[in-house]
């Protein structure tokens, strides 16, 4: 039987969306079927799906950034198994034919109103590396070397975790290479606005990210990609999401609350942050309507005990992140200090890790709008937060777990990488362990149609469920 990703791929070059090609006079040249594709569309289309991997409200309930106020199944861990179909029908696909078009001899001075041939592969090849370490992380092994074939391959076999990590470090190397900064940059491109020099620095920043979820399980190849990556500059700014107040485009939380009164501030957050008087806690949340205080909701409690609790009593999530067009983070430079730091201190690089640390704390402040020389002064010397060799690990996954509020996948997988903070499962929880969510379970479709690659995963992998720990997903 054919896979559906596969076959969804197969509609979508169908349907895509081409240019006109041809002068009056090209009798043989169907006018309603032209033959080359904008790759400016294509990579617009692709960068709209980012919004899909920095909104997603699942794995920010994993890691208790919130709590749900009125159907608490997610918080719960429920859903077992998730689609992944889209992504490959979708941006992959999109991906691939930008880098198919600019590769082959025959179409590739067609498309340089997207950029020169190798910008436009290069970026195409970084997009594609994120997409696919977020659903690596996200479900382990995954169709990928044997993927976006189309017709080609109804079936693609699953590569292991470990090939798909080595193969997007290098991809990341590669790209971040293939970049020419004195060549026309990309178009449609809204994330970077065409900017090589940004698309060459974050690739090596992605790299870097990448590079250290092996710290456990292969630090040589850690250490090394890091190391280059470094080297090779990161991005000196934040990276946002830009959506718009449009609902084409708009914020994923601004539209959850349109239908309901949703998504406080976890007790787990507020525990953490209130004894510290952090100065993040105000913005995360706003003051409940009845007591004008920040209240929390507690975290994975059942749909009785949550619909008890008045909805004026507790805190939701600040309006400074659920606008119409409020942005949200695909990378920040305190997300970056922090793994600067945790590399310090494992060796991987010659650097201070408590002042990349304080880096990394400062960093998140400044992101938040709440740095004040004072107040930050005031907040690291406290224990709780001084930097401590001795408990490295536990004070950079506290404070890096913080920072990276809302961007729940990148939190989530560092929560399982570091096992900090030390995070309790819902109470109420819904899934056969009742523990907290290690990974997520491949779609239905992959079972019951490409049964027998679907098997040979599951045999190597584990059990197809939320306890199945990845790869790099060793106990500390």
């Amino acid at each position: 039987m054919k896979n559906i990703y596969n076959l969804l791929i197969t509609c979508f070059t169908a349907s895509m969306l081409f240019t006109s090609c041809g002068e009056f006079g090209d009798l043989n040249l169907d006018p309603n079927r032209p033959s080359t594709p904008l790759t400016s569309s294509l990579l617009t289309g692709a960068e709209r799906n980012v919004s899909s991997l920095i909104g997603d409200a699942t794995s920010t309930l994993y890691v208790q950034h919130l709590s749900e106020k009125q159907y608490t199944e997610a918080s719960r861990y429920q859903t077992i198994y998730f689609d992944f179909n889209g992504f490959y029908s979708g941006p992959l696909m999109n991906l691939q034919r930008i880098i198919e078009l600019n590769t082959n001899e025959e179409t590739s001075g067609d498309v340089l109103a997207g950029g020169s041939n190798n910008n436009q592969i290069a970026v195409a090849r970084i997009l594609r590396a994120l997409f696919f370490s977020v659903l690596t992380d996200r479900w382990g092994e995954l169709p990928y070397s044997q993927a976006l074939q189309g017709a080609d391959n109804f079936s693609p076999t699953y590569d292991t975790q470990e090939f798909i990590y080595n193969d997007l470090l290098n991809e990341l190397k590669e790209a971040a290479a293939q970049i020419e900064v004195d060549q026309p940059g990309v178009t449609g491109d809204f994330l970077m606005s065409g900017n090589m020099e940004n698309w060459r620095r974050y690739a090596n920043s992605l790299r870097l990210v990448l590079a250290l979820r092996l710290s456990n399980v292969a630090p040589s190849i850690a250490q090394t990609n890091i190391q280059e990556a470094y080297a090779g500059g990161l991005i000196t700014e934040n990276f946002m999401y830009p959506y718009l107040a449009d609902a084409n485009n708009q914020n994923p939380w601004f539209g959850r609350y349109l239908t309901r009164v949703d998504y406080a501030i976890s007790d787990t957050m507020f525990d953490f942050l209130d004894p510290l008087n952090d100065p993040r806690l105000p913005v995360f949340a706003d003051p409940a309507a009845a007591s004008g205080a920040i209240n929390p909701m507690s975290y994975g409690v059942s749909n009785t005990v949550a619909g008890s609790i008045t909805n004026d009593a507790v805190s939701y999530l600040g309006m400074e992140f659920r606008q119409q067009n409020s942005p949200l983070a695909i990378m920040t430079l305190a997300q970056l200090e922090f793994s600067l730091a945790e590399a310090a201190h494992r060796g991987f690089i010659a650097e201070s890790a408590s002042a990349h640390y304080l880096n990394g704390i400062a960093e998140s402040f400044t992101q938040f709008g709440v740095f004040n020389t004072n107040d930050y002064n005031a907040y690291i010397a406290q224990p709780e937060v001084a930097w401590d060799t001795n408990r490295a690990f536990e004070l950079i996954g506290n404070q890096k777990w913080v920072a990276l509020f809302l961007q729940g996948f990148e939190a989530w997988s560092e929560w399982r990488r570091l096992d900090f903070p030390s995070l309790s499962p819902a109470v109420d929880a819904l899934n056969q362990s009742r523990q907290i969510p290690r990974r997520q379970a491949y779609p239905t479709t992959e079972r019951d149609i490409n049964t027998t690659n679907y098997n040979e995963s599951v045999a190597r992998q584990g059990e197809d469920t939320l306890d199945t720990r990845i790869w790099w997903d060793v106990n500390n």
